[in-house]
């Protein structure tokens, strides 16, 4: 047995080393940090109050909403569902900015006001994740980019007004739907009305619209697009103009009309769910195909020569770190046996075996005054003393073996 260690080595990772291990990636999170706070904050001017009718931002709408206020028309912002329904009366115009942003239970709750009434709805970009609800029998093809675009059709709002910047979402109708198709773009319509809604008792017409960009600041005084927006809007003297916005309490329902609270995975789109169920199965693959496969153990020679004295050194300052004292007499005792066995001719299988080998000890040393069975065979030592005290013991009786 050893000396015990005076000194110990942490192994631990110093405050250093591990920035240096890490700064790299550090230095990586605050650029993308840097640069998405760079991108946001320059997007958000352009984006702040888009289609708002009291913004005056380029892509604000307050020049089409003041347009409409010296025809007449009265405008009522609205921001929720419960205020599309109290502010909507029989013979209004709904205008709605963003039908794909509706849960599907507001586009149910929305699609009965559509049908129950006798103005006009005019719903902007919608695309397939509101068509099927809000216009059954109309579908989207590709969308294309904005443009000059001429009427086409016999529509009295087109016709009047000419040419507008049209384009973005083109429709598509079922065979047996009935429409006013203007506005062609490689002969799909980014303009399409729609007599009636559906099987209810309202009587009036949808208009949808594939890009919103007439309605823009910036846009208005372009080509017909102040004159096809008046008509589209103004044909009622009462517009109710529909931001929809996730603080909408409906936005979180399954059902608008009782409030009953929806699931959290309700109000994320089928498209990221999909998309984060296949990042999963990505993971999972790339998981099982980087992972370390265990096989069977190959003997390599050692690049340095260890001596012994430093093997055995190293592995009782293990056994004093982990106090395995009783781990440290077991090595000792086995060791003993294996070297005494041969010399007290018991065969080496025997060497454990107290019932071979303490007889033949006896023989072998019969005034001896130590026990050989408690030397041998005992328990582990209390402390560390006790176990350098066994060890004296167990070197001084294989001495006696050899010189008896």
């Amino acid at each position: 047995m050893t000396r015990p260690a005076t000194a110990t080595t942490s192994t631990a990772p110093s405050a250093r080393r591990v920035w240096t291990r890490m700064r790299g990636t550090l230095l990586v999170l605050a650029l993308v940090l840097v640069g998405g706070l760079a991108l946001a904050t320059m997007r958000s001017g352009d984006t702040h109050g888009a289609l708002d009718p009291d913004s005056a931002d380029p892509t604000g709408s307050r020049a089409v909403a003041r347009l409409l206020a010296a025809h007449g028309v009265t405008v009522t912002r609205a921001t929720t569902l419960d205020e599309v329904r109290s502010r909507t009366d029989a013979g209004a115009t709904l205008l709605v900015t963003t039908p794909d942003l509706l849960t599907e239970s507001q586009q149910t709750a929305l699609r009965t006001t559509m049908t129950d009434a006798t103005g006009r709805t005019v719903l902007l970009g919608a695309g397939t994740a509101s068509l099927d609800i809000l216009v059954p029998g109309v579908t989207t093809a590709p969308s294309v980019p904005v443009g000059n675009l001429a009427p086409s059709c016999a529509l009295p709002a087109a016709t009047r007004a000419g040419s507008a910047d049209l384009g973005g979402e083109r429709y598509l109708t079922d065979p047996g739907v009935t429409a006013d198709a203007c506005y062609l773009s490689d002969g799909l319509p980014t303009l399409l009305r729609v007599p009636g809604t559906g099987t209810g008792t309202g009587t009036g017409d949808t208009v949808l619209l594939g890009s919103p960009d007439i309605l823009h600041n910036k846009r208005l005084d372009q080509q017909g697009n102040a004159s096809l927006a008046l008509q589209l809007l103004g044909s009622r003297p009462h517009l109710v103009w529909y931001l929809p916005s996730l603080t909408d309490p409906s936005a979180t329902a399954d059902d608008p009309a009782d409030g009953t609270p929806g699931s959290f995975l309700s109000l994320i789109p089928s498209g990221w769910l999909w998309g984060t169920l296949q990042l999963a199965v990505a993971a999972v693959l790339a998981a099982l195909w980087r992972a370390r496969r265990l096989g069977p153990l190959v003997t390599e020679r050692l690049p340095v020569a260890v001596r012994a004295s430093e093997a055995t050194e190293g592995r009782a300052r293990l056994y004093r770190k982990a106090d395995a004292r009783d781990r440290a007499a077991s090595v000792l005792r086995t060791a003993t046996r294996s070297r005494l066995a041969p010399l007290l001719g018991v065969a080496r299988q025997d060497a454990h075996s107290p019932e071979r080998l303490l007889p033949a000890l006896s023989a072998r040393l019969p005034e001896t005054t130590a026990d050989p069975g408690t030397l041998l065979f005992g328990t582990a030592p209390a402390d560390d003393a006790a176990l350098i005290r066994l060890a004296d013991q167990l070197d001084a009786l294989e001495r006696e073996v050899r010189t008896s």
